[in-house]
Protein backbone atom coordinates (compact mmCIF):
# COMPACT_ATOMS: atom_id res chain seq x y z
CA UNK A 1 0.00 0.00 0.00
CA UNK A 2 1.31 3.23 -1.12
CA UNK A 3 0.57 6.94 -0.11
CA UNK A 4 0.89 9.85 -2.89
CA UNK A 5 0.77 13.33 -2.85
CA UNK A 6 -2.72 13.35 -1.63
CA UNK A 7 -2.00 11.11 1.35
CA UNK A 8 -4.34 8.23 -0.21
CA UNK A 9 -3.48 4.74 0.38
CA UNK A 10 -3.66 2.86 -3.28
CA UNK A 11 -1.62 -0.01 -4.54
CA UNK A 12 -0.05 0.36 -7.98
CA UNK A 13 0.07 -2.00 -10.87
CA UNK A 14 1.99 -1.62 -13.84
CA UNK A 15 1.16 -2.25 -17.21
CA UNK A 16 3.29 -2.65 -20.33
CA UNK A 17 2.45 -0.40 -23.09
CA UNK A 18 4.12 -2.21 -25.38
CA UNK A 19 2.52 -5.21 -24.86
CA UNK A 20 0.06 -5.93 -27.36
CA UNK A 21 -3.45 -5.20 -25.73
CA UNK A 22 -4.40 -8.77 -26.45
CA UNK A 23 -1.84 -9.95 -24.24
CA UNK A 24 -2.64 -7.92 -20.86
CA UNK A 25 -4.37 -9.25 -17.92
CA UNK A 26 -8.05 -10.10 -18.48
CA UNK A 27 -8.52 -8.12 -15.19
CA UNK A 28 -7.29 -5.12 -17.32
CA UNK A 29 -9.28 -5.75 -19.98
CA UNK A 30 -12.14 -6.58 -18.48
CA UNK A 31 -12.00 -3.18 -16.72
CA UNK A 32 -10.43 -0.52 -18.78
CA UNK A 33 -13.10 0.37 -21.23
CA UNK A 34 -10.98 1.67 -24.12
CA UNK A 35 -8.32 -0.98 -23.37
CA UNK A 36 -5.55 1.91 -22.64
CA UNK A 37 -3.63 2.91 -19.05
CA UNK A 38 -4.92 4.32 -16.60
CA UNK A 39 -7.49 2.26 -15.01
CA UNK A 40 -8.01 2.70 -11.62
CA UNK A 41 -10.31 0.54 -9.31
CA UNK A 42 -12.24 3.15 -7.19
CA UNK A 43 -14.24 1.51 -4.17
CA UNK A 44 -14.98 -1.50 -6.72
CA UNK A 45 -15.87 0.28 -9.74
CA UNK A 46 -13.36 0.97 -12.93
CA UNK A 47 -12.72 4.35 -13.88
CA UNK A 48 -10.55 5.50 -17.16
CA UNK A 49 -9.05 8.45 -18.64
CA UNK A 50 -6.73 10.29 -16.15
CA UNK A 51 -8.86 13.78 -16.43
CA UNK A 52 -12.24 11.83 -15.83
CA UNK A 53 -9.86 9.67 -12.71
CA UNK A 54 -8.57 13.21 -11.25
CA UNK A 55 -12.04 14.75 -11.82
CA UNK A 56 -13.73 11.81 -9.92
CA UNK A 57 -11.09 11.54 -7.19
CA UNK A 58 -11.15 15.16 -6.32
CA UNK A 59 -14.68 15.07 -5.53
CA UNK A 60 -14.95 12.09 -3.91
CA UNK A 61 -11.88 12.91 -1.58
CA UNK A 62 -12.89 16.64 -1.82
CA UNK A 63 -9.06 16.70 -2.75
CA UNK A 64 -7.24 19.47 -5.21
CA UNK A 65 -10.53 20.81 -6.53
CA UNK A 66 -9.59 24.35 -6.68
CA UNK A 67 -12.03 26.72 -4.83
CA UNK A 68 -14.13 26.09 -2.17
CA UNK A 69 -17.25 27.12 -4.09
CA UNK A 70 -18.36 24.09 -6.20
CA UNK A 71 -20.25 26.29 -9.08
CA UNK A 72 -17.45 29.61 -8.35
CA UNK A 73 -14.93 30.60 -11.22
CA UNK A 74 -11.81 28.19 -9.97
CA UNK A 75 -13.70 25.16 -10.36
CA UNK A 76 -14.10 26.44 -13.97
CA UNK A 77 -10.75 26.91 -14.57
CA UNK A 78 -9.59 23.87 -13.29
CA UNK A 79 -12.26 21.61 -15.66
CA UNK A 80 -10.38 24.64 -18.34
CA UNK A 81 -7.01 24.07 -18.14
CA UNK A 82 -7.86 19.73 -17.51
CA UNK A 83 -9.74 19.90 -21.58
CA UNK A 84 -6.90 21.96 -22.65
CA UNK A 85 -4.16 19.38 -21.16
CA UNK A 86 -6.27 16.49 -22.81
CA UNK A 87 -6.43 17.84 -25.81
CA UNK A 88 -2.90 20.12 -26.46
CA UNK A 89 0.22 18.77 -24.03
CA UNK A 90 -1.59 15.70 -23.48
CA UNK A 91 -1.35 14.68 -27.46
CA UNK A 92 1.34 16.20 -28.17
CA UNK A 93 4.19 15.53 -25.61
CA UNK A 94 3.57 11.89 -24.99
CA UNK A 95 3.29 11.00 -28.79
CA UNK A 96 6.54 12.93 -29.16
CA UNK A 97 8.13 11.92 -26.38
CA UNK A 98 7.05 8.25 -27.36
CA UNK A 99 8.61 8.38 -31.04
CA UNK A 100 11.91 10.42 -29.90
CA UNK A 101 12.44 7.63 -26.76
CA UNK A 102 11.36 4.53 -28.67
CA UNK A 103 12.38 5.77 -32.30
CA UNK A 104 9.53 4.01 -34.33
CA UNK A 105 10.22 5.26 -37.67
CA UNK A 106 7.61 8.17 -37.56
CA UNK A 107 7.77 10.75 -40.52
CA UNK A 108 10.29 13.49 -39.90
CA UNK A 109 7.02 16.16 -41.17
CA UNK A 110 4.77 14.53 -38.59
CA UNK A 111 7.34 15.20 -35.84
CA UNK A 112 8.33 18.98 -36.48
CA UNK A 113 4.84 19.17 -36.55
CA UNK A 114 4.60 17.46 -33.10
CA UNK A 115 7.13 19.45 -31.41
CA UNK A 116 6.26 22.85 -32.92
CA UNK A 117 2.49 22.35 -31.54
CA UNK A 118 4.24 21.60 -28.38
CA UNK A 119 6.61 24.40 -27.91
CA UNK A 120 3.37 26.52 -28.88
CA UNK A 121 1.41 24.72 -25.88
CA UNK A 122 4.28 25.85 -23.73
CA UNK A 123 4.24 29.09 -24.51
CA UNK A 124 0.77 29.93 -23.51
CA UNK A 125 1.61 27.57 -20.38
CA UNK A 126 4.86 29.26 -19.71
CA UNK A 127 2.70 32.87 -20.05
CA UNK A 128 -0.31 31.66 -18.02
CA UNK A 129 2.29 30.82 -15.03
CA UNK A 130 4.39 33.94 -15.93
CA UNK A 131 1.20 36.17 -15.23
CA UNK A 132 -0.06 33.95 -12.07
CA UNK A 133 -0.09 35.50 -8.78
CA UNK A 134 -0.93 32.68 -6.71
CA UNK A 135 1.75 29.96 -8.19
CA UNK A 136 -0.14 27.34 -9.55
CA UNK A 137 -2.76 26.99 -12.20
CA UNK A 138 -5.83 28.06 -10.72
CA UNK A 139 -5.19 30.65 -8.07
CA UNK A 140 -2.56 30.19 -4.71
CA UNK A 141 -3.33 26.31 -3.86
CA UNK A 142 -2.88 22.90 -5.54
CA UNK A 143 -5.32 21.84 -7.99
CA UNK A 144 -5.74 18.81 -10.18
CA UNK A 145 -5.44 21.06 -13.36
CA UNK A 146 -1.75 21.13 -11.35
CA UNK A 147 -1.53 17.55 -11.63
CA UNK A 148 -2.73 16.57 -14.84
CA UNK A 149 -0.68 19.49 -16.84
CA UNK A 150 2.65 18.57 -14.56
CA UNK A 151 2.74 14.68 -15.11
CA UNK A 152 4.16 14.41 -18.81
CA UNK A 153 6.15 17.70 -18.24
CA UNK A 154 8.54 15.54 -16.03
CA UNK A 155 9.58 13.57 -19.24
CA UNK A 156 9.95 16.80 -21.66
CA UNK A 157 13.33 16.06 -22.60
CA UNK A 158 12.66 12.62 -23.71
CA UNK A 159 10.90 14.40 -26.29
CA UNK A 160 13.99 16.16 -27.10
CA UNK A 161 13.16 19.86 -25.58
CA UNK A 162 14.66 21.35 -22.57
CA UNK A 163 12.53 22.89 -19.35
CA UNK A 164 14.65 25.36 -19.08
CA UNK A 165 13.50 27.05 -22.18
CA UNK A 166 10.52 28.01 -20.35
CA UNK A 167 11.07 29.53 -16.99
CA UNK A 168 8.11 29.86 -15.55
CA UNK A 169 6.99 26.41 -16.11
CA UNK A 170 10.37 25.00 -14.90
CA UNK A 171 9.84 27.25 -11.37
CA UNK A 172 6.25 25.85 -11.29
CA UNK A 173 7.77 22.50 -11.72
CA UNK A 174 10.21 23.51 -8.67
CA UNK A 175 7.03 24.54 -6.88
CA UNK A 176 5.38 21.23 -6.99
CA UNK A 177 8.37 18.83 -6.17
CA UNK A 178 8.80 20.64 -2.61
CA UNK A 179 5.13 20.04 -1.61
CA UNK A 180 5.11 17.16 0.75
CA UNK A 181 4.53 13.98 -0.18
CA UNK A 182 5.31 14.94 -4.10
CA UNK A 183 7.03 12.24 -5.64
CA UNK A 184 8.44 12.14 -9.89
CA UNK A 185 6.33 10.29 -11.73
CA UNK A 186 9.41 7.58 -12.47
CA UNK A 187 9.21 6.78 -8.89
CA UNK A 188 5.66 6.66 -8.56
CA UNK A 189 4.91 4.27 -11.58
CA UNK A 190 7.60 1.56 -10.46
CA UNK A 191 6.04 -1.74 -9.33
Amino acid sequence: METARADTPHCYEAVDILQPRSERSAFFRENARYDEVPLVIYRGKPLVQSNAILLHLAEKLQLLQGGTDKDGPERAQVAEWLMWEQSRLGFSLPNLRFERKFRTGCDPAVLAWLEARLRGDLDVLNNHLGQSTGGFIVGNSLSIADCSLAGYLYWLSDAGLKIADWPAVEAWLTRLSELEHWQHPDDLMRA
